[in-house]
């Protein structure tokens, strides 16, 4: 799903592709460049099969088309691939570059022209419950390796589990990781995948999980000491990977201002 560009990520918005309609081929222009794509590039020298790209084609801010591009249409190639991330190493990611491709209109296009904003942000919702999800998973897998770790480290003669800050680590990290849990099954069990308007716990839950898995693994490096730090251990890799969490598919400060501007739009209203 292409919609960040090199300078247009959470103002996303104000992406600059554009796509310009040719009556005579029948088709769309497309012209521009796409930033941050995961699977952009499996081999680091060519793209990956099918995206589905965002492209501006009116004069509104907010009129946007998507369109079906594929592996191989003249014009379209790899920018670059982002290697030396911090984290999600495993998770290829690409630029993509469009140089008058063209995009037939009967088959490329997906649904209405100048009418893919509200697909773009329900999208948006569905992905950043996901990304609740992989943060869950994150801070679920850190806090089986606190607990075996301090199960099997000696310290002074006692186990780690008999030291006080040891058990308040494990322990809060449980309880955060089983609110992030009821809170992520709470809102993937009412999210209507065909509808938008899902946006306030959508950001809410992301904003929550990111934290609480970066928080987590935070702990779990302390609970293992110089051995945490390590990546014979893994949880140092749990934390760089949460990392992402706070940045892709909505910043944690993306996420208080959508929040704040749903919570004011219910005024009096009470919460549930």
């Amino acid at each position: 799903m292409g919609m960040s560009e090199p300078h247009a990520g959470t103002d996303v918005l104000g992406m600059k592709t554009q796509a310009t309609y040719d009556s005579e081929k029948k088709g769309w222009i497309l012209n521009g460049a796409k930033m941050w794509i995961t699977n952009g590039t499996l081999t680091g020298q060519e793209t990956g099969d099918i995206f589905l790209i965002y492209a501006r084609t009116g004069e509104g801010r907010a009129d946007l088309t998507q369109f079906v591009v594929e592996k191989d249409m003249e014009g379209f190639t790899l920018g670059q691939q982002i290697k030396d991330k911090l984290g999600m190493r495993a998770s290829p990611t690409a630029e993509l570059v469009f140089d008058n491709v063209f995009v037939p209109s009967e088959t490329h296009v997906v649904g209405q022209v100048n009418n893919a904003t509200l697909c773009m942000m329900r999208n948006l919702e569905i992905e950043r419950v996901g990304l609740a999800a992989m943060g869950l998973g994150i801070a679920r897998r850190c806090i089986d390796e606190m607990k075996r770790y301090a199960s099997e480290r000696m310290a002074f003669g006692r186990s780690l589990y008999q030291f006080g800050q040891i058990q308040c680590y494990i322990s809060e990290s449980y309880a955060d990781y089983m609110a992030g849990r009821c809170y992520v099954y709470g809102v993937a069990n009412g999210l209507d995948l065909m509808s938008h308007g899902n946006g306030l716990d959508a950001d809410g839950v992301k904003l929550y999980c990111a934290q609480m898995s970066k928080n987590v693994a935070d702990r779990a490096i302390q609970v293992m000491g110089g051995y945490g730090y390590v990546g014979e251990y893994r949880v140092e890799r749990l934390w760089r990977d949460a990392k992402l969490l706070e940045i892709g598919g909505g910043t944690n400060e993306s996420h208080h201002k959508n929040m704040a501007r749903d919570l004011a739009k219910m005024a009096t209203t009470k919460l549930d």
